[in-house]
């Protein structure tokens, strides 16, 4: 899985801080009373589409590139171009994987760069430059629809080779599969997976929740560069969708209940389900309604505004008292405090702001607790643990 990479001996100092100012995290659990997946489930078919096909059924909107995809890693004038002039060479281009969800829509997951970069440049929008052009440089200057009629029909009639994820494959198998296939680029984070195989309600909530002045100052972003020990920058300005993870899990853990994580193989499962409630197509959770995330919204602006005021710089972050430097935000950490934040206005915590924070970094000195937001967070007793843990302690700072 994309975050299955953390070392739990992480030290609290500048020199840890991760590229993307989050940590890294061990979602791991005992799955002993998971049953397999059936094979028997899993669909997986290979088309090939023209390009001229594909960029048709794109601007149908059959094909969706989810268009904030991957945002932070749009390929550049040069690589556009010479990816152009490879198809007009007769290169054949990587396969490319496509999601197909019930009502029939495919979803890109692996190729969303290079069909974007195609779906352009028959739009006209990409004017090929001498400078990037390895061979073809008489083509210089020229769209799309300048081309010679030989070379057109060269490029709208490229095949391209689509391994499609059929509905009828579990999503959890969905899940692991577009996780392993990225063949271009950076592998692709667990929340950019999730993204593309959601709809634009997920889609634009999570932004809109994620992009919030609040988010952003509970984040600590004010403090980039005015503190010689913090060199963080904006979370939702750090690449690979984490800031729209953080808002996903506050969503999905915030009426948490143990007995309905557990119905759940793992960490992820839990959140691409809540992401299809989101969307108002899970097959076995509660769809969530306009008013519910109009509640959801309050609540999550309540909890960063808390979190600014009470917690300042400790917000998120494991950083146990006596230490003086503090760690990046950590994904577990940020979903217990912020959801145990929710439940009270500033002005209950306002007088007690001390004793919450001494609370809250004291509690990383408690074995049990420390380890269930480094090692396996996926796992129901670590998930029960720091949430039920961070309410109980808030609620004795406020007495």
């Amino acid at each position: 899985m994309p975050h299955d990479t953390s070392s739990t001996t992480q030290a609290y100092s500048d020199e840890a801080l991760t590229p993307d100012v989050v940590d890294d995290e061990d979602t791991s659990r005992d799955n002993a009373d998971v049953q397999p997946w059936d094979p028997s489930k899993i669909r997986i078919t290979t088309k090939h589409f023209s390009l001229r096909d594909v960029v048709d059924q794109i601007r149908e909107e059959e094909v969706d590139l989810s268009p904030d995809f991957q945002r932070d890693y749009v390929w550049k004038q040069r690589q556009r171009t010479r990816l152009i002039e490879s198809i007009l060479l007769g290169i054949p281009l990587p396969a490319f994987y496509f999601n197909q969800d019930s009502r029939g829509t495919y979803q890109v997951v692996d190729g969303v760069q290079r069909l974007s970069t195609i779906s352009l440049f028959m739009n006209d929008g990409h004017p090929l430059d001498k400078i990037d052009l390895e061979y073809l440089h008489n083509l210089h200057g020229l769209t799309y629809s300048q081309l010679d009629p030989a070379a057109l029909r060269r490029f709208r009639s490229t095949q391209i080779v689509v391994h499609v994820i059929e509905p009828q494959t579990p999503d959890e198998v969905k899940y692991d599969i577009f996780g392993r296939v990225n063949t271009l680029g950076s592998p692709l984070s667990a929340q950019e997976i999730r993204h593309a195989m959601s709809k634009d309600r997920s889609r634009g909530f999570l932004k809109t929740l994620s992009e919030l002045p609040t988010f952003d100052e509970a984040t600590g972003w004010q403090y980039w560069r005015q503190d010689a020990d913090v060199d963080d920058g904006r979370v939702r300005d750090s690449g690979r969708m984490t800031n729209r993870e953080l808002a996903l899990r506050f969503c999905a853990f915030r009426d948490y209940s143990d007995e309905d994580y557990r119905q759940y193989s793992s960490l992820d499962a839990f959140l691409v389900d809540y992401t299809r409630r989101l969307d108002g197509c899970s097959e076995t959770g509660k769809a969530i309604t306009d008013r519910d995330m109009s509640t959801i919204k309050t609540d999550f602006k309540r909890a960063m505004e808390n979190a600014y005021k009470i917690l300042e710089k400790a917000a998120f972050r494991r950083w146990p008292l006596g230490q003086n430097r503090r760690g990046p935000i950590n994904r577990a950490v940020f979903e217990s405090q912020a959801i145990a934040l929710a439940d009270y206005s500033l002005d209950q915590l306002l007088p007690n702001k001390v004793n919450i924070v001494t609370a809250f970094r004291g509690a990383f000195e408690d074995q049990e607790y420390a380890r269930a937001v480094t090692v396996g967070t996926g796992a129901p007793a670590a998930v029960e643990t720091r949430l039920k843990r961070t309410k109980e302690m808030l609620a004795e700072a406020i007495k």
